[in-house]
Parts: C-alpha cells; sequence; structure tokens
C-alpha cells in the first residue's frame, strides 16, 4: 500500500490507501483549516482576532461553533485543556489539526475503506492493513519511549471502535503544552473511538497531574498510556490489554 506525504500546520500528513483524487481532497482540507486558524499566518483569522482588528463574536460561525467545542472540552476535562493561552491569545491548535484529520478522514471513506491517516503523533484508520503478501491485519501504531526515542515499548492495534491514536509530550517539541501544575507526565497516548477525543484528552493529561489522569479516564471511555516525569509508566486496563507496557501501574 502506497504511501503519500505532504506538510501542512508546522508537520507531515501520511496517508495510506488514499487515491490521488483523495489525497488532493485531504490536502485542500488541511488547507483550508490552516488558513482559517493558524497564528502564524497574519491573514488568518484568529491572527485577525489576536490583533484585535476582529472581534471574535464578528468571526465566521464555523471558527466560532470551534471555539465553542473547545470550551466544551475545556468543562469537561476540568480545565486541564483550554484554547486559551497563558497572555489570553485564543489558540484552537488543540482541537483544529484532529478537526481536520476527521475531516479528511471523511473524504477517504468516499474512496476506501481501507486507509489510515497520520499527523503529528495523531492517526486515524478504517478498515485494515492490506498488503502484498498475506491475510489483512489491523493497523498498528507503535509508541516510542519519551526517553529512548528509538524504542518502542509497545502497539496499538486499532481494531473494533478504536480507530484513533493520539500521543502529546515534551520529548520531540519541548515544552509547548500550557500546563496548570507541577509537571507530571512527560507523555500521554490515547486510544479513542474518535481522534478529536483522543487528541484533547492526550493534551490534558499532559496538562495535568495524576488526578487530572483518574477523572479522565474513569468512565473507559477511552485507552491511556501515560509517562511520568519520575519514569512510572501509568496505563488504564485497555492500555494494558492493547499496548501491554513492561512495569506499567494503573491510574
Amino acid at each position: 500500500m502506497s504511501v503519500q506525504t505532504f506538510e501542512t500546520m508546522g508537520t507531515v500528513v501520511s496517508l495510506r490507501g488514499a487515491t490521488p483524487e483523495a489525497a488532493s481532497a485531504v490536502r485542500a482540507v488541511f488547507a483550508g483549516h490552516d488558513h482559517r486558524y493558524s497564528l502564524y499566518d497574519p491573514a488568518s483569522v484568529l491572527s485577525r482576532v489576536a490583533a484585535g482588528s476582529l472581534r471574535l463574536a464578528d468571526a465566521p460561525q464555523e471558527v466560532r461553533d470551534v471555539y465553542a467545542l473547545a470550551l466544551e472540552w475545556r468543562d469537561r476535562t476540568g480545565g486541564a485543556f483550554t484554547p486559551h493561552r497563558p497572555d489570553g491569545v485564543v489558540d484552537l491548535s488543540g482541537v483544529v489539526k484532529a478537526l481536520a484529520i476527521q475531516e479528511a478522514g471523511a473524504v477517504l471513506d468516499r474512496g476506501s475503506s481501507d486507509w489510515l491517516i497520520a499527523a503529528g503523533g495523531d492517526v486515524l484508520a478504517r478498515g485494515r492493513l492490506v498488503g502484498p503478501d498475506g491475510p489483512p491485519e489491523p493497523w498498528s501504531v507503535g509508541v516510542v519511549d519519551p526517553a529512548r526515542r528509538d524504542t518502542v515499548v509497545g502497539v496499538a492495534r486499532l481494531e473494533g471502535t478504536r480507530r484513533a491514536v493520539a500521543t502529546s509530550g515534551t520529548a520531540e517539541r519541548g515544552e509547548h503544552i500550557w500546563r496548570r501544575s507541577t509537571p507530571a507526565f512527560v507523555q500521554a497516548t490515547v486510544i479513542a473511538d474518535d481522534i478529536v477525543t483522543a487528541d484533547v484528552l492526550a493534551t490534558a493529561v499532559v496538562a495535568g497531574d495524576a488526578d487530572d489522569l483518574r477523572a479522565l479516564t474513569a468512565d473507559g471511555s477511552v485507552d491511556v498510556l501515560a509517562f511520568g516525569v519520575d519514569g512510572t509508566v501509568w496505563a488504564t486496563p485497555g492500555a494494558r490489554s492493547v499496548v501491554e507496557p513492561a512495569g506499567a501501574t494503573g491510574p
């Protein structure tokens, strides 16, 4: 199965199982989101809001809807996730990339029943990996040790309703996450039914502490593998069965 890649939103997107036409449409999806929400593009809607030349209340409805979604996640995570930077600027990057992946998945669904899209630590898949030899296999996503970037500590297999994986941490991009407490985690991988949930909660776990991790995973709707600053590995029951990290403890 061929791999197609392109750069956007400061990261690299890779596609498997996409037709050339679908790949082109996916590029357009990401370009549209980047144009509206990038704080690095002075012409974007959010840059104009940050500069004070446009009121958020006067922004396009879709932008206000995304802001409302981010606020909803702030409330659901008890503030561990937030769309407000410490300087007060509205930054929707915590949900925008996942929303772009979600929309891109809908595009890929129209052309294939077996595909995978990966973008900057976030993965969404459908169906199975169809190789040239042997039967189709579940899509697999490796989880890298944050202390040893050349070491894979486990493999998450995307089966059933669990189609999305998101990893957030400091190992590659440094301290880019707005923490609300003394750092407790350096990396978190979340396996969920949808990519927005996975992405937001991965950020929330790293931004929060052990109590946040317990609260966010209490209902069992997601599987989480988190690496503490002290080297402790925390894993929910679902993550232990899917990833099976050595020596993991429960939240």
